[in-house]
């Protein structure tokens, strides 16, 4: 008698994740600053990301921005006792604040286009991402924040789960819907001139 075949299993260190290039970072920095936002937690933004958790049925959810060292989650929800939470102004910053080499966020800001990953490890130029064993994370979806005059990208709206998710074509138009409401309302808080 023969014994098993074993079955594979993912090895992280086999893969590479390599995040983009983002020439656009210095000039979204400068961007994000004249509209008024980009480096401090927005509680209009945290309903953003709520309402996006609760609609997607997901634990956790983000308007995130991102510059040349760090990502900041301008708007963020995530799970506390199996019901979500606003995390607030009067969270420290680290709690915002993510390493620009985590999470997919900084793919979408540099193709411009939304991604959509219903199971991480079926992508293997996704598969070796940090956010994978540091949180659980194994399906991510979000779309760029398109800037109405310069074309570039200023950050993500975007989603995450711990387990696989159909996210499928709703999901990929409810993300997209998500973002064009974020840059009307960042549009909205640039000609008023104040959040």
């Amino acid at each position: 008698m023969t014994a098993p075949i074993p079955h594979p299993q993912y090895d992280p260190t086999s893969q590479m994740l390599v995040t983009p290039e983002d020439l656009d970072a210095p000039a979204r920095i400068e961007r994000l600053r004249a509209i008024g936002v980009g480096n401090a937690p927005v509680a209009e933004f945290d309903a953003v990301a709520r309402d996006l958790a609760r609609t997607l049925g997901t634990p956790y959810a983000m308007v995130n921005f991102i510059g040349p060292e760090q990502q900041y989650f301008a708007g963020l929800f995530t799970p506390a006792d199996g019901q979500g939470v606003e995390l607030g102004p009067q969270q420290k910053d680290n709690d915002r604040v993510m390493a620009r080499d985590h999470g997919w966020c900084p793919h979408v800001v540099v193709r411009r286009k939304a991604l959509v990953l219903e199971d991480v490890f079926a992508y293997r130029k996704f598969a070796g991402n940090p956010v994978i064993d540091e949180l659980g994370i194994r399906a991510y979806i979000g779309a760029p924040l398109i800037d109405w005059n310069t074309g570039m990208a200023l950050g993500t709206v975007c989603a995450i789960a711990p387990e696989p998710t159909p996210w499928g074509r709703d999901g990929l138009e409810t993300i997209k819907g998500f973002a064009q409401g974020m840059v009307d309302r960042l549009r909205e808080i640039e000609e008023r001139g104040r959040l």
